[in-house]
């Protein structure tokens, strides 16, 4: 009987994923949620690896971490996998005990074996995020050593510093912290690599719903955990269709062949704002958007000319406009809401000052350069929008259109000019922006570490200090004016032009309940989610 269920949910979903853009159905099925979002982004669905907004989200859903948070304030902390923590007298150790009686979706207990192999494979990996871990003394000669297992059900994680505990545990919500089923992940290993060849496609969580299926830029399916410890899911399956374009998820949403519409345009969310059938919810995410500009490039490295350019962003006319209700105009790298955010904006649209900016960088007949661009209707029109006002002080910007995968490879390898992105807080702690736009221990292109300065290869290592210094501020009223005069800095001479921060809007069938926007990627929850007849 199991066989044949098997059998059948694959066949439903296979029809749902696999039917025409113009098909009339009724409604979705009751116990599957259909998204559609633009799911190009994905690279991998390793927790060691995941960097990426998509994959977060689908990691946050089907993964757990040791420690989490309330959603609505985020200063309440509460153990997941961990029942509970002590920090030793110097500060420099956490001690876990790991709540009794969980399991993997594979039916193995979860001990205090599986967060130790969890966060020392993600170290000795070190992919992307591994820099989450390693900056508090860990590599992957000491990890064992210092990430201990010390019994059944409790571990250790020894420090190099005495650093705040909130910092230490939000780092460990971050997606790089979530635990992985150490039995399932070796019974895959190859040649040393602790199951990350497997792992890039499949899964070993112990969260709401299990990863089935993910076919880049087409499908994610996720099937509800049986063996989940918390309460079971209503929805049996849910499913992320790769549909990047507002108007078509428009469509879909309104002859009810999907549940939530991720990606609506400011047009088809006024177009939807009468529809009955239909309701409109956001949330403010700790999401930024900027431009990445390489200071590798002859003209982009010169001080005026990156003050410059960020007196060529029409900031309100893109906030009001092209991105009307889903972003509002930001100029600093900490997002509205952290500790220490600044939320002044001294830059607007000014072309002649722009100029005179670039006639004193002796450029000024302005000069040619690319950048690269997702392409997503909303960051095309931007890239656009911005292109336009660039050519107004002779700037002649080419955009160089790719899908996530591309345009991310290509920025990581530091390989562009200019870069437009969308960067999110890996946790809710100053120090997570601070660390990757504010920080670059190592310019050389074998560094260790590979925040957002070092890919625009900006060299700071006084800025980098002072980064270092606010992390171990334990005064908290201290700790925010030392991150408020960096920002302030920042504005000012850093390779970045922060814009926005971005508010999440969702269009949703008006029978579907209980989807919570939280505020980072993986804090989108659907594990409560239910469709009322």
């Amino acid at each position: 009987m199991k066989h044949f269920a098997k059998l059948a949910a694959a066949a439903a979903v296979a029809a749902i994923i696999g039917a025409p853009m113009t098909a009339a159905r009724a409604e979705t099925p009751p116990d599957t949620l259909i998204q559609a979002w633009a799911i190009d982004d994905i690279i991998t669905l390793d927790p060691a690896e995941v960097f990426e907004f998509t994959a977060s989200e689908i990691l946050g859903n089907s993964y757990q971490p040791l420690v989490g948070y309330d959603v609505k304030d985020v200063s309440q902390i509460h153990g997941v996998i961990a029942e509970s923590w002590t920090v030793s007298e110097d500060g420099k150790t956490f001690t876990f005990q790991i709540r009794p009686g969980m399991t993997f979706a594979s039916g193995n207990p979860i001990t205090a074996a599986d967060p130790v192999f969890s966060l020392q494979r993600a170290i000795k990996l070190d992919k992307s995020p591994a820099f989450i871990l390693t900056q508090f003394g860990f590599n992957a000669g000491n990890v064992d050593e210092k990430i201990r297992q010390t019994g059944d059900m409790t571990f250790e994680f020894e420090m190099d510093q005495a650093y705040a505990p909130s910092l230490v545990l939000y780092c460990l919500t971050a997606t790089v912290g979530f635990v992985v089923d150490k039995e399932l992940a070796l019974s895959h290993e190859q040649d040393g690599d602790f199951g990350y060849d497997w792992l890039k496609t499949n899964y070993a969580g112990s969260g709401a719903f299990t990863i089935r299926d993910w076919r880049a830029n087409e499908v994610v399916v996720l099937e509800r955990n049986d063996n989940y410890s918390g309460d079971a899911p209503a929805m049996a399956r849910a499913i992320y269709r790769h549909i990047p374009e507002g108007a078509t998820q428009r469509l879909l949403l309104e002859k009810g062949d999907i549940d939530i519409a991720r990606s609506l345009g400011s047009e088809e969310i006024t177009a939807l704002q009468d529809n009955p059938d239909v309701k409109i919810e956001s949330g403010v995410k700790g999401s930024i958007y900027y431009l990445g500009l390489s200071q590798k490039n002859e003209y982009l490295s010169k001080p005026e000319v990156r003050q410059a350019m960020k007196y060529l962003v029409d900031y309100a006319t893109i906030a009001d406009t092209i991105m009307k209700g889903r972003v509002k105009v930001h100029q600093a790298f900490l997002p509205e809401g952290f500790l220490g955010a600044l939320n002044d904006t001294p830059f607007e649209l000014n072309v002649e000052k722009a100029k005179e900016l670039l006639a004193e960088a002796g450029v000024p007949d302005g000069f040619k350069v690319t950048m690269d661009t997702r392409n997503t209707p909303e960051i095309t029109a931007i890239a656009e929008a911005i292109q336009q006002t660039m050519a107004g002080a002779g700037i002649e910007m080419e955009l160089i259109p790719g899908d996530g995968q591309q345009t991310l490879t290509k920025y990581r390898a530091r390989n562009h000019d200019i870069y437009i992105g969308r960067w999110g807080p890996d946790y809710q702690d100053p120090h997570t922006n601070a660390d990757t736009f504010a920080r670059n221990p190592d310019n050389g292109d074998d560094a260790a570490s590979k925040p957002l300065a070092w890919r625009n290869s900006w060299d700071i290592p006084e800025m980098t200090a002072k980064a270092d210094a606010a992390v171990l501020e334990k005064d908290t009223d201290k700790r925010a004016d030392m991150y408020l005069e960096l920002q302030a800095e920042h504005q000012q001479v850093s390779p970045f032009v922060i814009m926005f921060q971005e508010i999440e809007v969702l269009g949703i069938r008006e029978n579907v309940d209980g989807f919570v926007i939280g505020p980072s990627f993986n804090d989108n929850s659907f594990k409560k989610v239910s469709k009322s007849e």
